[in-house]
């Protein structure tokens, strides 16, 4: 099963990597978008999120590993279309994709590394594979470097479409899955005691759309950033990931989640701030590394369940997770286009707050 996820994780990355490096100057300079257009496609965008729960129901049909092999092959089947639309109505068809496929994978990954690694390895895990992800990213970003003065955005969109794809068809007729696995609960799971599981998946969810939909978009809009700064941007980003994720693993088990979270949340806050105030492209593009290290602080989240839930919720709970993240997360990208279009620093300063918040509640977690 690790390396089934590995392998899966290294295709789920590479295709939201691509597509959301190419994104924001595919959006701007051909389909001619602007603010309002991209909150709203991002808040599309995280709709199949917010159906994640429904995976509980697909696993009457279909074993869940499957499905995680699935949900890549729709992923690069979306990625592969983007570059074809270049209109609005377009980019909301192939976003859906795109995300159906992304989502649900990640719903499925979360679960299946919980249900077959213990409390003391999951964080290891969870953070191998944010480490080979962005191993992954630099990859991604060197060949679109590379390869993005020679050809449109439609030929290279379709080429890191149709790896991802591949890579979901091989997924697809492998067998990782141990029998002696706990049969989790195929139903939805609601539970009193998982509520501050439940209200820090939610912040998590609102406090990444400000990072995914907004941090990109201003380098881009305010500051005129170019695709290839973009990539470059990205690629060193994930040099200091792919050491650090491990690292990030290894403390959860050493310190405990509500140390690391505090940490977290006590640095989003100035961070955030930041994006608000700065003046400065070297500064801003400082707080955006930043802001994508203490994104992979929330792998605690999850750690932190696996330690309070029943084995038999994992998979449910999982997905009742990940929709109750997006519910924040279609709702705030809509928004925060709107209010962008007043005053750009309003999303940002929105999250400083959001993040003030998240840190007073982590105090609560006992294990």
């Amino acid at each position: 099963m690790y390396y089934f996820l590995i392998t899966l994780t290294i295709a789920s990355t590479v295709g939201l990597q691509a597509w959301r490096t190419l994104f924001n100057n595919f959006a701007v300079e051909i389909a001619g978008m602007e603010g309002s257009h991209i909150g709203m496609l991002q808040s599309i965008r995280e709709i199949p999120g917010f159906l994640a729960l429904l995976a509980v129901y697909i696993l009457f049909f279909i074993k869940e590993y499957r499905l995680s092999a699935l949900s890549i092959i729709l992923l690069g089947f979306g990625v592969a279309l983007t570059g074809m639309f270049p209109t609005y109505t377009g980019l909301i068809i192939t976003t859906l994709i795109m995300s159906f496929g992304f989502h649900y994978y990640e719903t499925t990954n979360q679960s299946l590394v919980l249900q077959y690694f213990d409390i003391k390895t999951s964080p290891h895990v969870f953070g191998k594979q944010r480490s080979i992800a962005a191993a992954a990213n630099i990859g991604i970003g060197i060949f679109i470097f590379l390869i993005s003065p020679v050809l449109d955005y439609t030929r290279i969109y379709l080429i890191i479409g149709f790896f991802v794809f591949a890579a979901g068809i091989w997924g697809f007729f492998q067998n990782p899955a141990d029998k002696h696995i706990i049969p989790q609960r195929k139903r939805m799971i609601f539970r009193k005691k998982y509520l501050l599981f439940y209200f820090l998946t939610f912040m998590a969810g609102a406090r990444r759309q400000i990072f995914v939909a907004f941090a990109v978009f201003l380098m881009v809009k305010k500051f005129n950033f170019s695709i290839r700064e973009i990539t470059l941007l990205f690629v060193f980003n994930n040099m200091i990931n792919y050491f650090l994720s491990p690292l990030i693993g290894k403390g959860i088990v050493r310190f405990g989640e509500r140390k690391i979270l505090t940490l977290e949340y006590t640095s989003l806050i100035f961070i955030f701030c930041g994006y608000a105030l700065v003046h400065s492209r070297l500064l801003l593009a400082a707080l955006y590394i930043l802001d994508h290290i203490f994104f992979n602080f929330s792998i605690a989240i999850r750690t932190y369940f696996q330690k309070i839930g029943d084995p038999r919720d994992i998979a449910p709970s999982m997905a009742v997770g990940f929709t109750i993240n997006h519910i924040a997360a279609v709702v705030l990208p809509f928004v925060g286009g709107l209010l962008w279009m007043v005053d750009y620093r309003i999303p940002f300063i929105a999250g400083a707050v959001m993040s003030g918040i998240s840190l007073a509640v982590v105090q609560r977690i006992r294990i």
